[in-house]
């Protein structure tokens, strides 16, 4: 559970509403004023009485009839989610996926800006990035306190995950977001979410091969 002003949301809920968001933001993209549950609930890929009971933690109960307003829902999903602020995030690794993160113009346009790169090569040091500069990770102490930096993302090999993590952590990094394939560690206190691109694949590799035909099947 995850407190709140007083009320608790399951971690389950806080996962689905991103979902729900992406989709509210898509839907008033195309002016639409209202939704239903279960229209909510197809675009997330949930059951509508799962849409109506995450809503509920967020006050919202939409009217009888007419469904939830698009509108509102947005400006609670964004102030739930922290968005009504930015949140500057540091980038480890500047090799392929740390520039290929760095390149992403989505997370600027969704509050997380990104506003530096550091990297242990000191022959990426000067380089930019998207227009990122990369530095040092031993400049990453200094980087914290001129960008009251809030995420810190692992781009790196994984035998440096987490020495990188502790470097963040020690700096002051209150959240970490581990796109290494390695299991890291962190002080109480630090959240860490962990994107793990092998299983990603894996779990689609099982839905791959639950559609393709058995093999040596005869008509």
């Amino acid at each position: 559970m995850v407190e709140r002003g007083g009320r608790r949301i399951p971690e389950a809920t806080v996962a689905r509403l991103p979902v729900y968001l992406r989709s509210l933001l898509a839907m008033a993209d195309d002016k639409e004023i209202t939704v239903s549950s279960e229209r909510l609930a197809e675009l997330a890929g949930v059951n509508a009485a799962k849409v109506r009971k995450d809503l509920s933690y967020l006050g919202s109960y939409g009217t009888r009839g007419v469904g939830y307003d698009i509108e509102y829902l947005v400006f609670q999903m964004s102030r739930e989610l922290g968005l009504t602020q930015d949140w500057p995030v540091i980038i480890a690794g500047a090799g392929n996926l740390g520039a290929a993160l760095a390149n992403y113009g989505g997370f600027g346009d969704r509050g997380f800006p990104v506003v530096a790169l550091v990297d242990a090569d000191k022959k990426k040091v000067g380089q930019k990035v998207a227009g990122v500069s990369v530095f040092h990770i031993d400049d990453i102490d200094d980087l914290v306190a001129e960008y009251d930096i809030a995420i810190g993302v692992i781009a790196t090999p994984a035998e440096a995950a987490q020495s990188v993590a502790d470097h963040m952590a020690a700096a002051g990094i209150p959240s970490i977001l581990n796109f290494a394939p390695a299991l890291i560690s962190v002080p109480e206190g630090v959240s860490l979410r962990k994107v793990d691109l092998a299983v990603e694949l894996q779990i689609l590799s099982f839905y791959q091969q639950q559609q393709a035909p058995e093999a040596g099947t005869g008509s």
